[in-house]
């Protein structure tokens, strides 16, 4: 019974389009930060811990190790071997997800409020006491293991390995967070001792809660999880630079259809010009609505399933990047569309008929992201690792309504840069050589 409550708490939803977030701060005694949306409709508690830095942290020699410590917290804990801690777990009704990225070690926690308590002590013995014993590293190592072993033979990973080893070089951004066989195989326990205390530390850690949780609980718990952790981390990495330059590399592979990055260097998240821009590239080349890209490459001409790009913001770098496959005999056409639509948005900007169709879909899907408790302790948790305020959730549509059609193609002009795209194309595309 406790199982199928949680599975419907994870899908309740807490608010409407209509209703404004009330987003509470919460600071713990410890001096610890967290934002919180009070619900208290059914006994349920998503909560999201982000620890900043992520597979960006790799010591020298040990890429990888931070993405197998994310496959090791709940492999036993404390006094629990694995079997013992996802025993206790279930027993709890309780979720607990951890995750590596590029720039986050992320900790996704559900339970119920009658088990609140004790979900939060297994919780708590997962992040301080992650026990690594030697047959659960050898276990989660073989998986990663075989991911890298399928990436090798999957043109899509092909494409992005190389992408951003020729986008970033020598950055950590540049190689694979997962490591490569070599580097796994190498990875010790000591390395997983040394890369938890590297990147699970409080002057990095950002928290939200959603849920039947009140301040005091909420500030009481995030004491009880991470006082105690380093008081700092490893150093994160500097700013990578953007080493894209015009052209097309071509990867020989062996597959009946070319895969295909592109970009070039974007705005920073912060920059006066985002929202304008952001518009923009929904327009351009956004997944929520049909975009020029999608138009052009997908519904005219049929030369793909899917096409489209976005603004990628990392936290150390940006770009306007987008994807796309098509097959061997027909992706240089689509590059040729591509570069004819990127000259002519940056020419031309769009029409007002586009920016008020923009503006209608993305105000009008906004709110409906904020659709359950854990869909709600992911944004709040995302809004303060971007550098939101607190009000942004009832600000955000406004900052989108303001966007004129002056800005979009002043912006426009800025942001689309034909010159400077880079396409990386893994396949056997027919009259595609690499170019610089």
């Amino acid at each position: 019974m406790k199982r199928i409550i949680l599975a419907f708490a994870l899908t309740f939803v807490v608010t409407s389009p209509a209703r404004a977030i009330d987003i509470q701060e919460v600071v713990s005694d410890g001096g610890l930060t967290a934002w919180l949306v009070e619900e208290n409709s059914i006994p349920f508690t998503a909560l999201e811990i982000r620890f900043e830095g992520g597979g960006s942290l790799d010591r020298p020699g040990k890429r990888g190790a931070i993405h197998l410590l994310s496959g090791l917290f709940d492999e036993g804990a404390g006094d629990l071997d694995a079997r013992a801690f996802a025993a206790a777990r279930d027993d709890l009704a309780a979720s607990y997800q951890f995750d590596a990225y590029r720039d986050a070690v992320t900790i996704s926690a559900r339970f119920l409020t009658e088990n609140r308590d004790e979900a939060v002590s297994l919780l708590r013995s997962a992040i301080q006491e992650p026990r690594f014993d030697q047959d659960a590293i050898d276990r989660v190592r073989e998986q990663v293991l075989s991911n890298i072993r399928f990436e090798e033979v999957d043109s899509g990973a092909v494409a992005w390995n190389e992408f951003i080893a020729l986008t970033f070089g020598d950055h950590p951004y540049g190689t694979n967070m997962a490591g490569t066989e070599e580097s796994v195989l190498a990875l010790s326990r000591d390395d997983l001792v040394a890369a938890h205390k590297d990147t699970l530390a409080l002057d990095r850690v950002f928290i939200s809660a959603a849920g039947d949780i009140s301040a005091d609980e909420l500030a009481e718990i995030i004491d009880t999880l991470l006082l105690g952790l380093p008081a700092t981390g490893a150093p994160l990495p500097g700013r990578a630079d953007v080493q894209l330059e015009g052209g097309i590399t071509v990867v020989p592979f062996d597959t009946p259809q070319s895969v295909a990055r592109f970009a070039h260097a974007g705005l920073r998240i912060d920059d006066p010009d985002f929202f304008a821009a952001f518009v923009a590239n929904e327009i351009f080349g956004g997944a929520g609505r049909q975009s020029r890209l999608s138009d052009e490459v997908r519904e005219k001409r049929g030369l793909t399933y899917g096409v489209g790009a976005h603004l990628a913001t990392f936290d150390h770098a940006e770009l306007v990047l987008g994807q796309l496959a098509s097959a061997n005999d027909r992706m240089a056409e689509a590059i040729e569309v591509i570069r004819a639509e990127w000259e002519k948005i940056a020419s031309e900007g769009v029409t007002a008929k586009e920016l008020a169709e923009a503006k209608t879909y993305l105000t009008g899907a906004y709110p409906l992201r904020f659709d359950s408790n854990a869909s709600i302790a992911r944004i709040l948790v995302g809004m303060q690792m971007d550098g939101r305020p607190i009000d942004y959730a009832d600000t955000r549509n406004d900052r989108i309504n303001a966007v004129t059609l002056e800005d979009i193609q002043r912006v426009a002009k800025r942001l689309y840069r034909p010159e400077d795209l880079r396409f990386v194309v893994v396949g056997q595309p027919v009259g595609l050589e690499s170019v610089n």
